[in-house]
């Protein structure tokens, strides 16, 4: 990769880590009385943070994860995100951008980020309260409709209407919603199917298909894991009757779909 490039590349992914830093904070207060307003706190001592300590990736690295004033621990969920978002920021950047600089190529990579943080605050979210907000699965998939309509009106020579396309959320999302009705919530939430709306308007229908089968063989493959390495498990309050959301892995799923990984072309050839 040439050294122009690289550096490209390390900006978007710094940009994604500011984005991913507000998205902390977001998820940090989701369904609490505070508001996005005023400055970043810990939540143990209330000592309010100075702008060097907000630093993405950095700040936690020099304090050592460990609030300056009670020296109480930082939770992993503030550089996890904030590199989760990095690094998907650069993915889109190459996957859709390319160096074109095409005024539509723009558009959509302006799209696809803020999707992507959407997507990122209801999978730490999951994993963190084990539910999926409502407002943001059903922001997601009005994002993802409105893209159709608004393609088409954009673009009508190049992009033209796709009656599957528009039927690919309901279809997707039917078969988790019967699995949420037949087995009384146990086996899956109903935010799983909401979310999957979503996914099935953006991906369309096939590469949804894509997303839903890799985030099941994903959560397969972490099952079997689970199950070889219970002894250490246990030392982490890990069992097999430990409740795992599943909206991580549809979320991993459709990224992976995004980027071009068809288990549907692997099956086919």
């Amino acid at each position: 990769m040439p050294l122009f490039e690289a550096v490209i590349y390390f900006f978007v992914f710094l940009l994604g880590a500011c984005v991913g830093s507000f998205l902390n904070v977001v998820i940090a207060r989701m369904n609490t009385s505070l508001t996005l307003r005023g400055r970043s706190f810990c939540f143990s001592c209330g000592y309010k943070l100075s702008w060097h300590e907000l630093i993405p990736l950095a700040s936690f690295a020099v304090l050592r994860g460990k609030c300056r004033v009670c020296k109480s621990k930082i939770s992993w969920q503030y550089p996890a995100v904030e590199t989760l978002t990095g690094i998907v920021f650069a993915l889109a950047f190459w996957k859709v951008l390319g160096f074109t600089f095409a005024v539509a190529s723009v558009l959509e990579l302006l799209y696809v980020w803020l999707t992507a943080s959407l997507l990122i605050v209801i999978l730490a979210y999951d994993l963190k309260h084990k539910i999926i907000p409502d407002d943001y699965a059903y922001g997601f998939a009005a994002l993802a409709f409105a893209r159709l309509g608004v393609e088409y009106a954009l673009f009508p020579g190049i992009i033209p209407p796709n009656w599957h396309d528009y039927l690919a959320g309901p279809i997707l999302a039917a078969p988790l919603a019967a699995l949420w009705l037949v087995s009384r919530g146990r086996w899956i939430g109903l935010g799983d199917a909401k979310l999957m709306l979503g996914i099935g308007w953006f991906l369309g229908l096939l590469s949804g298909i894509d997303a839903m089968i890799l985030a099941f063989w994903i959560g397969a493959v972490l099952g079997i894991v689970l199950i070889i390495i219970s002894k250490v498990g246990k030392k982490y309050g890990w069992t097999l009757k430990s409740e795992i959301p599943f909206a991580p892995f549809l979320i991993l799923g459709l990224f992976l779909a995004f980027l071009g990984i068809s288990p549907l072309g692997f099956l086919t050839v």
